[in-house]
């Protein structure tokens, strides 16, 4: 049997929409960590550690869960990934203490682990036309969802307390089910997946030297987006900011990362997937320059240039996933999880000494070393052969 067109255009729609509120709730932890550690009584350092964990807990195993999703082809893994983002994320503000604090952490970000893999691979393979289009609105309104969780999180915070934001899993639990309603499952309609072996499929990826420079190009961007929205909502708290301002900041980061990564496909178009890459890595060193001379003095436009960071970081996300998932087609949910997860893991290990680094030298000192990486990492953008 073959998908029909009208079949695909709507499970790419039902998918798209179920990660905007999957990533919505994946928004929910930074900006309300500074005040989980004020009220569990421990330090910026101890936090970072804590994020480190579940990150590397989670997103690591990102390309684990693909291999499994591009096997089993059914909706186990995007039905249980919004169960279980939309469940335990919000209860991890309610935590009475750190144990449990890090079981809810870890349980909740692994709901977004399941999720992504298998949507993005979905989206390929639903997207009989506009693969590149379908993919950047897909990207774009997962950052949009990414951009209303810090809002919605510390607004609810602010105004009702930190138990209350529990009652936020509604919005999952009533969109789960949806799944099984609008995207079909696939065993129905596809052929038996190539790739049965575990090792020799990852073997294949992580010797194949276009994908290893992609990798790379995702870690880079990682750390700038990992460090970035961790490291200053503990800056902000220190300055006396409200919740909701810090909620408004990161949410002001991931929604120009949104318009980043819709713009992406036709910005792609006038000057070539190469330079997109480029621009992105080394766009965000001179910015972060810009915030560190105003943030004090010029709130506003430190803010604008917080944005652009945001902006230029995700301006090559799905240029990356697609061209990923181009040079190795038959690894789709795979190579999304390497790409999309286990980039942001891998950059999440810096995290677990990071905060007492910062604590010693400075947020900002911090921040404008991390960010130097990536821009000297571009170097290597020219290797990567562009079709």
């Amino acid at each position: 049997m073959k998908l029909g067109f009208n079949t695909c255009k709507s499970a790419v729609i039902w998918l798209t929409i179920a990660h905007c509120i999957c990533d919505i709730y994946g928004g929910f932890l930074n900006p309300l960590m500074p005040f989980i550690a004020a009220k569990l009584g421990f330090t910026m350092a101890l936090a970072t550690v804590l994020v480190a964990i579940t990150q590397i807990c989670s997103n690591m195993l990102q390309p684990l869960f693909g291999f499994f999703a591009d096997n089993i082809l059914n909706r186990f893994f995007i039905f249980w990934g919004l169960i279980l983002a939309s469940i335990f994320i919000p209860l991890a503000a309610s935590a009475p203490n750190v144990i449990l604090l890090v079981v809810f952490m870890i349980l909740g970000c692994m709901g977004g682990s399941f999720f992504h893999p298998q949507s993005l691979g979905f989206i390929s393979i639903f997207s009989k036309r506009n693969y590149s289009s379908n993919m950047g609105i897909f990207v774009s309104l997962g950052s949009v969802g990414f951009a209303i969780g810090p809002l919605l999180a510390t607004y609810i915070m602010q105004f009702a307390g930190l138990d209350k934001i529990c009652y936020s899993s509604i919005l999952g639990l009533i969109m789960a089910p949806a799944m099984f309603m609008f995207v079909p499952k696939l065993s129905n309609y596809a052929t038996t997946p190539e790739h049965k072996d575990f090792i020799k499929s990852f073997k294949e990826i992580l010797s194949d030297r276009q994908m290893d420079y992609l990798i790379l190009v995702a870690m880079m961007k990682s750390l700038v987006g990992n460090s970035t929205c961790v490291l200053l909502p503990f800056l902000w708290k220190s300055m006396g900011y409200t919740p909701f301002y810090i909620g408004f900041a990161i949410f002001l980061f991931v929604f120009a990362g949104a318009i980043g990564s819709f713009l992406s496909p036709y910005v792609e178009k006038i000057f070539g997937s190469k330079r997109i890459i480029y621009f992105s890595m080394w766009a965000t060193f001179p910015m972060i320059i810009v915030f560190a001379l105003t943030y004090k003095t010029m709130p506003v436009f430190s803010l604008c240039a917080f944005g652009t960071i945001g902006f230029t970081t995700m301006l090559a996300q799905p240029v990356t996933l697609v061209w990923a998932q181009k040079i190795l087609p038959k690894y789709k949910s795979i190579v999304s999880g390497f790409i999309n997860g286990f980039c942001w893991g891998s950059t999440a290990l810096i995290l677990i000494g990071l905060g007492a680094v910062a604590q010693k030298f400075g947020i900002m000192n911090v921040l404008i070393v991390l960010t130097l990486i990536p821009a000297i990492s571009s170097y290597y953008v020219k290797y990567l052969k562009e079709e």
